[in-house]
């Protein structure tokens, strides 16, 4: 049975429930595709070739200490223990690797970012498509797999081993496993489990990022399913940019987790022209100082892709206050709070920087 947290249970606002129970643009060009794997090594070496400007070495220092700790902690098979696990946790944390710059199939880090996915993959119901241990799971994990596709060789994949699918296979199950969940939900999002029958903005959120990506990679994404959940999270939002956390009308309550997700989602389905991602925008952008008291890794993790998206010079003197905050917040052995997931949350908070990942183009 999924574990929630205690505000869940009580129908609040949540963190994602990454918890154990039972990936925006898509490169132009085939050729700029080949360009990066090419030269994924040089830039790896010259953070100045990234993106035009040197990284900050105080996002640089963190992102490297962070990487390092996520991979003395994975597991020979694969994934993540301790704290929160499941696929969508490895998910986060393959992301973290994919998104540093490093060549995904020669580079130091390609055998982690092999043994996450074979991890991921394995994990998920052959027959459902669903990537446990919950519906926030298998968006991260959908997310994940779709950066991952087209980027990592699968001829090195399973390393003599025996193949269980493709990226590609695992791809569409999981996909087909969300439109199904969807059919058996009145809003047309989707809550904690496949089955289930009612919705909120957060686990949509991120299984909607998931297919987005997917589809952004060349995957077959049924238009409805993408749009019975844009319109589920545009019924959401209110006119002052706040939006509902559960049934299917709102823009009742504070919340910057939901605001952040809804511009996020709005902006990378092309629709900012939007009166909902304009005044969700609106509302975060006038915040810029807020900090969340708990949930803080998933606050950033969504800010920083829903301000980069929406309002570049604000997502510059947010990403700087947010270095600094992490440099300082994190512990000597390089990880954040309490395990992977907020190790591997805190470093794509950073991954901006990098803009190495299809998620992260503009």
């Amino acid at each position: 049975m999924m574990k929630t947290s205690p505000t869940a249970a009580r129908g609040g606002d949540t963190q994602p429930c990454l918890r154990g129970s039972s990936s925006f643009g898509i490169l132009t060009s085939s050729f700029l595709l080949c360009c990066l794997l090419v030269t994924s090594n040089v830039f790896s070496q010259d953070p100045a070739l990234r993106f035009g400007s040197a990284i900050p070495q105080e996002v640089d220092t963190v992102y490297e200490r962070g990487l390092a700790w996520l991979a003395s902690k994975q597991s020979d098979a694969g994934g993540w223990q301790g704290g929160q696990d499941g696929a969508g946790i490895d998910g986060i944390c393959l992301m973290a690797f994919l998104a540093s710059g490093e060549d995904p199939n020669f580079g130091r880090y390609a055998p982690n970012i092999r043994r996450a996915l074979r991890a991921i993959i394995r994990s998920q119901e052959a027959d459902s498509g669903y990537l446990p241990n919950s519906m926030y799971h298998h968006g991260f994990a959908m997310l994940s797999l779709s950066e991952a596709y087209g980027a990592v060789d699968e001829s090195l994949l399973w390393e003599g081993g025996k193949p269980v699918r493709t990226i590609g296979q695992a791809l569409d199950l999981a996909i087909r496993c969300a439109g199904t969940a969807q059919k058996a939900n009145r809003w047309g999002g989707w809550r904690y489990m496949p089955n289930s029958t009612d919705a909120d903005t957060s686990v949509t959120g991120a299984v909607l990022m998931g297919l987005l990506a997917a589809r952004n990679a060349g995957m077959a994404v049924p238009d409805e399913v993408i749009d019975n959940a844009l319109n589920y999270m545009k019924r959401s939002t209110g006119k002052d940019g706040s939006v509902a956390y559960t049934g299917g009308f709102g823009g009742f309550g504070e919340s910057m987790n939901r605001s952040a997700i809804a511009t996020l989602v709005a902006a990378v389905s092309k629709h900012k022209e939007s009166e909902e991602f304009k005044a969700t925008l609106k509302h975060i952008t006038e915040r810029l100082e807020h900090s969340e008291g708990s949930y803080k890794e998933y606050f950033r993790y969504y800010m920083a892709q829903a301000l980069f998206q929406g309002d570049y010079a604000s997502w510059q003197k947010w990403n700087a206050a947010t270095a600094r905050a992490l440099g300082e917040t994190q512990a000597a052995d390089g990880s954040f709070g309490n395990g992977a997931y907020e190790t591997g949350m805190s470093l794509l908070a950073l991954a901006l920087n990098y803009r190495f990942l299809p998620i992260y183009e503009r």
